[in-house]
């Protein structure tokens, strides 16, 4: 069986499942958090992928949406930008599992084929192997859900429309199905800079508007496409929280921009 690495463990997140638990607990506001509506059931979420001590309670407050649904989700098709390796369209991995510190996350082969034989995306681990943005998902699903499998998928340039035709082959509206979209916003700009180019990103969202580019969103490819069949699904677009580096340990200067968005 081959497991793909934790590679970011120990710097975008916590070395220890003991250490990524004691962050986890905040950013979820486990023991204070406000009962979560049981009319919102998250069909996508939109989450930022930098290091935990810049985005990680931005993301926390999506995550905490899982909560009661928790028992229900047994597969999590997650996209993440490539940073580090170029790529056209999509890649899936060869792996069956994906490990953090919480553990192995089994990887589901039936959905990778599903795409590969239809030729919505290629094997390739390259693309995989030190990506940051699907791992730092991993210890909120983790923690958030039960038993599930995973489809993760690194997005390279490719269209709105690829991505829809992948989420409607993968039947994503199916109860059992939880999509997620990594993705930070504008990358360093000022702080005030940054605020209004971000507004107007989050704008553009909550209006499904599939046009964002690099400058806007750095995953801006994968909620173009997850927005196009958001739309023609009628699901709702709600913005959970929003800020940027400046507002934790980062300086002021040049600041990354990050958002979390339920859709439902």
């Amino acid at each position: 069986m081959k497991s793909r690495a934790a590679a970011v463990a120990g710097s975008f997140y916590p070395g220890t499942a003991e250490q990524i638990n004691q962050e986890l607990n905040v950013f979820l506001n486990v023991e204070n958090a406000a009962e979560i509506p049981t009319a919102v059931q998250a069909k996508a979420l939109i989450v930022p992928h930098a290091g935990y001590c810049y985005s990680g309670a931005v993301a926390g407050y999506a995550y905490a949406y899982l909560k009661n649904i928790s028992h229900q989700i047994r597969r999590v098709i997650l996209f993440g930008p490539s940073h580090r390796v170029a790529l056209h369209g999509c890649a899936v991995s060869s792996c069956d599992f994906f490990s953090t510190p919480l553990g192995q996350v089994e990887i589901d082969k039936v959905s990778n084929t599903q795409l590969l034989n239809k030729g919505l995306a290629i094997t390739y681990d390259p693309a995989h192997l030190l990506e940051h943005s699907l791992e730092v998902q991993l210890p909120f699903l983790q923690r958030c859900l039960d038993k599930f499998v995973l489809v993760p998928i690194v997005v390279g340039y490719c269209s709105a429309e690829q991505i829809s035709k992948i989420l409607d082959e993968l039947k994503v509206n199916q109860a059992d199905t939880l999509m997620v979209v990594s993705s930070d916003l504008s990358h360093y700009h000022s702080y005030q800079q940054a605020q209004s180019l971000d507004n107007k990103t989050i704008q553009h969202i909550l209006n499904y508007e599939s046009d964002l580019k690099g400058e806007d969103a750095c995953g801006c490819y994968a909620v173009n496409g997850l927005l196009r069949y958001a739309q023609s699904q009628n699901w709702t677009i709600k913005l959970l929280k929003k800020a940027n580096s400046g507002d934790t340990l980062g300086s002021k200067n040049e600041v990354v921009g990050y958002a979390s968005f339920i859709l439902f």
